[in-house]
């Protein structure tokens, strides 16, 4: 049966070197920028995986013990294995005034020692030599609802992986966070690589993010910055039936790849459980040589007889699982593991350099989660060039009885992949007036756009300088903007009241004229970033100079927006409302998949847009429906009609052709 595979991202970087080389501190590009609002008690550090938060953290946090009254700093991670990121490092050879030492005793993120965690937590505040501890985010909540506010007086709370937090009343990490800021004076280092819940629930209230000093460092200057990285492609594999009938078709055993498997709740799971399906990839990888008993490692000798080592991390035995962890934690050289096959780990923070790909099966509803295991295989290596995600979805069939997931979880997948595409390209620039010259200005990714609103706030600087990718998030992922994604909305109806209305909701405290700034710069970023920069010939042209003396020529950057050819140079706002900013993902679902399948996505989309029960639909089909066709000659509404009348007719008829169908399939419809 046939597949579908796409490549949705696939950038060159410069590989300037920059984003991993060192001061005089001893601080990478990234951790000298957050060093410079040390001084901040509230510090949100926004930086991709593998950027080096944690060590910025160390940095920030020895300088807040030694100069800023500080007397004791605690680090929380959102799981054990993090725990290494933070273990003791020498940062004195590198030039810095002081080394980051964690005593054993508190930290609780070793798992040689699981003794009563909670206890050795509260006795670390006791404690008047202690100055560092080490915890999980669960241990955090735990804990301190048995302490009192002010124990964290002159404490430094670090956060990793902040959007664990939430906004949600009932969230006990955002309750620690709410009680540090306004009950104690101790300081927070926020720290995370996307600042978006795929809950859609804010992290913090926006009152409580004001008070926040954002640091933000992207996806493109970390891979652009890097010495050996690259390419960083983003594909997706599209299968029908069981997943486990075509990974070998992806899953390449001489690259470093980590497996994420399905969890037992998604649509791609088998049913089969997870752990024979980790047995049956390990059928796919080779055949099992023998496992060793003190590492927990499986050698498995492939087809062409190369011996394989592969840990599990699915596993739930506690003894087991914390020695497979612990065997990774402390791997050294590229040949010490070869695969990694997870479920729910091997995400966020972890650490394995040598990682080439990462192998994800079934549609992950948070775009935070697609960013964290991209995360895992950018990291910088010598002798790796490229690295890769491949996304394995299920696709959608007319014959499922969860059509309607089935194509959600599909649109999720693409709108997940076109703010990706955003994400790893270069930033742009808009201006509004061509005079308005700035020596340091990057010319190859400056546009002039006539009619564009100066930012005219602090507000609205921070949320286009820093915020940006994160509101585009949100707006992807928006309901209305999804269905919105079938090409039936008029483009007006998706710039100037679907992404205005998102905007609104996630930043309340805008007025009128900061949301339409906003507004304007997301549909430029979006636009902009999603169609090709081309030549006067249209041939394709890179975003990169060759060196930095280049200028790019007037009247010769071109782009490929809805099949024209528009001169960069001479946008204007009032073009940029009438293109569809979505359109690539839209062109990205076509080339995809076949054509019966579209047909599956458009009709399920075009029902979902309007809110009618079955008992409507007959209602209007045995009545207005019937006497519209007569009075037409035989002629079907359309769902692009003018009329809203009409349009609610074709939603009807298509509403009683999907019961038919599924009826037709031996399918119960459910409402």
């Amino acid at each position: 049966m046939e597949q579908f595979s796409n490549s949705i991202v696939d950038i060159s970087y410069q590989q300037t070197g920059a984003a991993t080389a060192v001061n005089a501190l001893g601080m990478r590009e990234m951790q000298a920028l957050a060093y410079e609002a040390r001084d901040k008690r509230f510090l949100l550090i926004k930086a991709p995986p593998a950027s080096g938060k944690s060590r910025a953290l160390m940095f920030i946090a020895l300088d807040k013990l030694v100069n800023q009254g500080i007397k004791k700093v605690v680090v929380a991670v959102p799981e054990k294995s993090i725990g290494r990121s933070f273990k003791n490092t020498n940062l004195m050879n590198g030039g810095f005034f002081a080394n980051w030492e964690v005593p054993p005793y508190f930290n609780l993120t070793d798992v040689k020692n699981e003794q009563d965690k909670k206890g050795r937590f509260k006795e670390f505040f006791l404690s008047s030599k202690a100055k560092v501890l080490v915890c999980a985010h669960a241990t955090l909540r735990n804990a301190t609802k048995e302490l009192s506010d002010d124990t964290f007086n002159d404490t430094l709370l670090a956060i990793d992986e902040f959007h664990h937090t939430s906004a949600d009343a009932n969230s006990n990490l955002g309750d620690v966070v709410r009680r540090v800021m306004y009950h104690s004076s101790g300081h927070i280092i926020a720290m995370t690589g996307s600042y978006f819940r795929g809950d859609g629930i804010p992290v913090l209230r926006p009152e409580d993010e004001a008070k926040f000093f954002p640091i933000t460092y992207n996806y493109y200057q970390q891979l652009n910055g890097y010495k050996y990285l690259k390419n960083l492609i983003l594909g997706y594999h599209f299968y029908h039936g069981s997943y486990l009938d075509h990974i070998g078709e992806v899953l390449d055993t001489h690259k470093k790849t980590i497996v994420h498997i399905p969890s037992v709740n998604q649509r791609a799971a088998t049913g089969l459980g997870k752990y024979q399906e980790t047995a049956d990839i390990m059928k796919v990888i080779g055949t099992l040589d023998h496992k060793d008993y003190n590492t927990g490692i499986y050698y498995l000798k492939a087809a062409d007889g190369r011996m394989l080592k592969v840990a599990d991390l699915v596993e739930d035995e506690q003894k087991e699982r914390n020695m497979v962890q612990a065997y990774l934690q402390n791997i050294k050289d590229r040949d010490d593991v070869d695969i990694i096959i997870a479920l729910g780990t091997a995400k966020e923070g972890f650490d394995w350099q040598w990682c080439e790909m990462c192998l994800t099966v079934g549609v992950r509803g948070s775009l935070t989660e697609v960013i964290q295991i991209i995360g895992r295989c950018t990291r910088d290596c010598e002798g790796k060039e490229t690295a890769r995600f491949v996304n394995m979805i299920a696709m959608p069939e007319a014959e499922q009885a969860e059509v309607k997931v089935a194509v959600n979880d599909f649109l999720k997948a693409i709108t997940a992949s076109l703010l990706m595409e955003q994400v790893m390209a270069p930033s742009w620039k808009f201006k509004t007036v061509k005079d308005d010259d700035d020596p340091h200005e990057d010319l190859a990714h400056t546009i002039v756009v006539e009619g564009l609103k100066p930012l005219s706030s602090a507000k609205t600087k921070t949320i286009v300088e820093s915020q940006l990718d994160d509101l585009k998030a949100a707006i992807l992922q928006d309901d209305m903007v999804v269905k919105a994604l079938s090409g039936s909305t008029t483009a007006e109806t998706i710039t100037q009241h679907l992404i205005p209305k998102v905007i609104r909701e996630r930043y309340p405290d805008l007025n009128e004229g900061e949301v339409e700034e906003v507004r304007q710069r997301v549909l430029l970023d979006t636009i902009i970033k999603g169609n090709d920069i081309v030549d006067e010939k249209g041939n394709p042209i890179s975003t990169i100079p060759d060196d930095d003396d280049d200028k790019p020529s007037e009247g010769n950057r071109l782009i490929k927006i809805a099949n024209r050819f528009i001169n960069i140079d001479k946008l204007s706002i009032n073009l940029i409302d009438t293109i569809n900013p979505f359109q690539r993902a839209y062109e990205v679902i076509s080339k995809s998949v076949d054509a019966k399948t579209l047909k599956v996505i458009q009709d399920t989309i075009a029902e979902q847009k309007y809110d009618m029960t079955l008992e409507q639909a007959i209602t209007l089909f045995k009545g207005p429906l019937k006497e519209y066709v007569a009075a037409h000659d035989g002629k079907v509404p359309s769902v692009d009609d003018p009329d809203p009348k009409v349009r609610e007719l074709a939603i009807a008829l298509q509403k009683i052709k999907n019961l038919k169908q599924r009826k037709l399939s031996g399918l119960e419809y459910e409402e």
